[in-house]
């Protein structure tokens, strides 16, 4: 008679398509599911009592910044402490595969990490570094359009020319072949702002071929976010290939409000065309300093600054004080550096968590000295405050949003469902008890409620505290 791994018996289980929770037990055999029922008649060499917990798919993180830090502190204690068990890198026209920078990482390149970390010049010898490193959580990539073109082009204020484009699909191509999930931009950034449409049609023209997709952090967020969703939709469409917008928000005072209208335009072109989206837990973002960008009427929090590190948690406002500057000088005088911006409005926030085709991203920039609070407490927030608190949505679509349709728009095979033969990337939560608990003044709190994590059926996270395993894997499309 098999042995079976790890038996988790008792649990009130959430299988991630939406369904009703039920309650039965789950066999875990060589890293994937073995079997799901009432499994009296099973031998193991673990057995755990799960009851009065829930026990779901691992979380997949559809939206991160993790590129280089999966290589640096592998253990990604962030990540799986929340019950992440996937990433998914290279988001906002921003990546470390396949890079071969010209000198320093342009803005907000400079998010991932500095020009030495860069030594990764082709698809395969990052997916090759992340298997050697092996990290706690699985890991897929996008390749980044910004990275393109730092990879071709010398300066950013300009379309790229016929031989630099050419060249730059020809590394999108190569990266396809080995294994990227699609290509990701980040138009709104300064050193990607000036490609015209054209310019990432042709690029997208590519990943039909491959199934990939495309993924894009918008060229506006704010004024200009209908226009902006429009090109996002266009280049998909134009592509013949699935959009996810990634997270959508209403930024700016004048913009609060105009979700429904967003949705609503959103959910219209979804007759017609696969569109989806992803979305952070908290009225506030954050990204590189951007003078263009600061508003006086909101907070803006400094989360690191290269001239003048000595200003990390102060807000802006008080910099410009005590310097005697606008906050717009301030900020020009702070860069390169970092920033939270509170520039949402609640409201907003819920309405498009709340819209059932919209995943779960944390956004999270594990190089900030002081992070935003998404980075340790997005998915329990889902869970905690906005499922169980607010009531809004019942925890089985909370859990969906974050495991079953994440897997679905990526294409990521036996992952973020409970169905026997699909890989045992499991966590196992107290719903009534889980909580994000990082905020703006301490940002790096662990969240409560999370009592054990399994990737690939080996058990990552335990009693508050890593047990030291880390069994992710490379996932390629």
């Amino acid at each position: 008679m098999t042995v079976i791994d790890t038996l988790i018996r008792n649990a009130t289980l959430i299988d991630g398509t939406g369904e009703a929770p039920f309650v039965g037990d789950v066999a875990v055999l060589g890293g994937r599911i073995h079997a799901i029922g009432h499994l009296h008649d099973l031998d193991a060499h673990h057995v755990i009592d799960a009851r009065g917990k829930v026990l779901s798919p691992g979380f997949i993180d559809v939206h991160t910044h993790d590129d280089l830090a999966l290589l640096k502190q592998p253990a990604m204690l962030p990540k799986i402490c929340q019950g992440v068990t996937t990433v998914i890198v290279g988001n906002c026209g921003i990546s470390a595969a396949g890079v071969r920078l010209r000198g320093e990482p342009p803005d907000p390149m400079n998010l991932l990490g500095e020009a030495a970390d860069f030594k990764y010049p082709s698809f395969t010898d990052y997916a090759s570094a992340i298997e050697a490193a092996r990290p706690a959580v699985n890991v897929a990539a996008l390749v980044g359009h910004t990275a393109l073109r730092a990879n071709q082009m010398e300066r950013f204020d300009r379309a790229a020319t016929p031989h630099e484009l050419a060249a730059m699909r020809e590394d999108l191509k190569a990266a396809l072949a080995q294994g990227a999930l699609g290509l990701s931009t980040g138009l709104a950034y300064r050193n990607a702002l000036q490609a015209p449409t054209a310019e990432v049609d042709f690029l997208a023209a590519t990943l039909q071929d491959a199934g990939a997709i495309y993924v894009s952090h918008i060229r506006s967020e704010d004024d200009e976010i209908i226009e902006a969703i429009d090109e996002a939709i266009d280049i998909g469409r134009d592509a013949h290939v699935p959009v996810i917008i990634s997270h959508l928000k209403c930024a700016g005072r004048a913009n609060w409000g105009r979700s429904e209208v967003i949705i609503g335009k959103i959910e219209h072109a979804r007759q017609q065309h696969l569109v989806g989206c992803d979305c952070y837990p908290y009225a506030a973002s954050s990204t590189t300093i951007d003078p263009r960008i600061v508003d006086e009427g909101f907070k803006i929090q400094i989360t690191w600054s290269t001239p003048h590190p000595e200003m990390a948690g102060k807000t802006l406002k008080d910099i410009a004080g005590l310097w005697g500057l606008s906050q717009v000088e301030a900020a020009q005088r702070l860069e390169p550096g970092g920033a939270i911006y509170h520039e949402m409005n609640e409201a907003d926030v819920s309405r498009i968590l709340a819209y059932p085709h919209t995943m779960i991203g944390s956004d999270g920039l594990p190089n900030d000295p002081r992070p935003h609070p998404r980075l340790w407490g997005t998915f329990p927030r889902v869970l905690g405050h906005y499922s169980r608190d607010q009531g809004l949505f019942p925890l089985q679509e909370a859990v969906r949003k974050m495991t079953g349709l994440p897997a679905e728009r990526f294409g990521l095979r036996d992952r973020g469902r409970l169905r026997v033969g699909a890989c045992a990337d499991l966590v196992m939560f107290d719903a009534g008890d889980i909580r994000d608990c990082a905020t703006f003044d301490q940002p790096t709190l662990q969240p409560q409620g999370i009592e054990a994590v399994w990737v690939n059926g080996v058990l990552a996270y335990s009693q508050g505290q890593s047990t030291g395993a880390r069994n992710g894997h490379f996932i390629r499309r």
